[in-house]
């Protein structure tokens, strides 16, 4: 399948490991022109250059902080300088701190909502006037299993989360109009270091070993095993392709069959 995405603009954040570096890379195999960022110089250089090597596409690394509400323009107008406009944005922003509802302080809360949401609100209002432009445009965010089915310990994402999944539905329909299309991807557990993170603080929290709390999550996935990120790259890089062209407004599920909502 030609999924059309040869010389299409797309930016990536948080793209220097885990499922921002697997949906950037994806998106470069098809022959995308990317613009990747990422707090970390070292590290976004480093994907940057692992991505030219192992597909030839056109990469341009910025180190920028999605939860600085002035990163977004930049990271914008780095593609429209790099390659003459922007169709395809990827959001992606670190998840926030675990904790329950009695735990976590006022600080955390404020940061989670500059990261997780403010982000998203601000990078698309970034994008849609290139999107606009070029006749095209494609805003996919990576959110969390959480936002039909909250995730224990994990308020700050599932209230956040949960956010982003009503602003999207919300964009989707009024950016349909201009050939926009808006669309969430919530992982379930994928093979990353973020889960590695969560599943210290699940061990911590409850005093069992890490390996304990790993085999308990695993065996509550039908399909037996960790997601791999290319798996969930591949649903990303489909949604924004020219074959995804009357889908918008959907929150869609890489988790195994672990989810029980409907």
């Amino acid at each position: 399948m030609n999924l059309g995405l040869k010389g299409k603009r797309a930016l990536v954040l948080a793209a220097s490991r885990g499922l921002g570096y697997a949906c950037a890379r994806g998106l470069a195999q098809e022959g995308a022109h990317l613009v990747i960022c990422s707090r970390d110089e070292a590290r976004i250089n480093a994907a940057a250059e692992r991505i030219r090597k192992d597909t030839g596409a056109k990469v341009e690394a910025v180190v920028a902080d999605v939860s600085n509400a002035a990163e977004a323009e930049r990271l914008v107008a780095t593609a429209v300088t790099a390659y003459g406009g922007l169709e395809i944005l990827v959001h992606n922003a670190g998840g926030p701190p675990a904790g329950g509802f009695t735990t976590v302080t006022e600080p955390q809360w404020a940061q989670a909502f500059e990261q997780n949401l403010m982000s998203f609100v601000r990078i698309v209002h970034a994008a849609v006037p290139e999107m606009k432009k070029a006749g095209y445009g494609r805003v996919l965010t990576i959110a969390s299993s959480s936002i039909k089915q909250p995730i224990p310990n994990l308020v700050l994402s599932n209230a956040f989360r949960a956010g982003v999944w009503g602003l999207a539905k919300t964009m989707s329909q009024e950016l349909a109009a201009h050939g926009i299309l808006v669309n969430v991807i919530a992982p379930g557990r994928i093979a990353t270091e973020r889960i590695d993170e969560l599943d210290r603080a699940n061990a911590e929290r409850t005093g069992k070993a890490v390996e304990d709390v790993k085999k308990a999550s695993v065996a509550s996935i039908p399909m037996g095993r960790l997601g791999d990120p290319e798996e969930f790259a591949n649903l990303v890089v489909f949604l924004a392709s020219e074959k995804a062209s009357y889908i918008s407004g959907q929150g869609m599920f890489v988790d195994g069959a672990a989810g029980t909502a409907l």
